[in-house]
């Protein structure tokens, strides 16, 4: 019995080391979960300070963004949900006396930035559709994208407009909204200029993704949940070639190189964003 109960202690300790070993093993091997930070939600790790990052936004306030073409945060549209910055869907703005809606429009940094790497994480809704821009002019923007109304062609002006021009990171759901179905407007897109890889890998709708933009020079790189996806080269005949297809073709200094503003795009759908950070190059 002493032998025999020796013998299956033993054993049993050979089983219990056994399944640690397996257990670190699969540790190291399992796949990361794309979209899933590493750190808690808007926070930075030690090795991302002194890589140089920074939060551009902190989970609690929107100091240091403001509506484009608003001195402040149109915050009708605009609202901080469970430490994530929220787009509210057009439909469920409040609306003014006479039914209007509030006036919505994209959310800006007010800081600019010429070359850059900028990470954040984001979710849509089912068939929604939003962005973020780089190298944007304020001024461009409302310049060539104000509305014309017939107040405003009366007074001889350009009504103000809210929506941003630049480079933009599609953020899209590709299976339900439309424009999945143009290969440069699906989610992560140098819109209507670079399509992205076929072998993305793009989280369902209501899961967190990962992305990434880095912006030096000409060159620039866009990323989802670790992969690059876009890669592009602003002065080459394949940018330039894209630009001349574009809806862009017709707007002078479009695509010319700035200290821009980074900008959330209201598209009226109802999208999720945090964990925005960004390191000048």
């Amino acid at each position: 019995m002493t032998l025999f109960g020796v013998s299956m202690i033993n054993h049993r300790w050979w089983l219990l080391a056994l399944g640690a070993c397996t257990s670190a093993l699969g540790a190291q091997t399992r796949p990361t979960t794309f979209g899933a930070t590493e750190t808690r939600p808007n926070q930075l790790t030690d090795a991302e300070r002194v890589a140089g990052w920074r939060l551009l936004f902190d989970g609690r306030t929107l100091a240091g963004w403001r509506g484009l073409g608003y001195d402040t945060v149109p915050t009708a549209h605009w609202k901080i949900v469970d430490g994530t910055i929220k787009k509210i869907a057009s439909g469920k703005v409040p609306r003014v006396p006479d039914g209007r809606p509030l006036n919505g429009g994209d959310l800006m940094t007010v800081e600019t930035f010429g070359d850059f790497e900028l990470s954040w994480e984001w979710k849509v809704t089912p068939g929604a559709n939003s962005g973020v821009k780089y190298n944007v002019s304020e001024e461009l923007s409302q310049a060539q994208g104000g509305a014309m109304t017939p107040a405003a062609v009366a007074q001889g002006s350009i009504a103000p407009n809210h929506s941003a021009l630049g480079f933009e990171y599609q953020m899209l759901d590709d299976d339900h909204h439309p424009d999945g179905q143009l290969p440069t407007h699906r989610a992560g897109a140098l819109y209507d200029l670079v399509a992205p890889s076929g072998a993305k890998h793009l989280r369902p709708v209501g899961e967190w993704n990962q992305s990434r933009v880095v912006f030096r020079g000409n060159h620039g790189e866009h990323w989802l949940n670790g992969e690059k996806i876009v890669e592009f080269e602003l002065g080459t005949a394949r940018m330039d070639s894209a630009l001349a297809a574009s809806k862009y073709h017709s707007i002078p200094g479009f695509a010319e190189r700035r200290k821009g503003h980074i900008v959330l795009q209201d598209h009226g759908d109802e999208v999720y964003f945090r964990s925005i950070k960004v390191r000048v190059l």
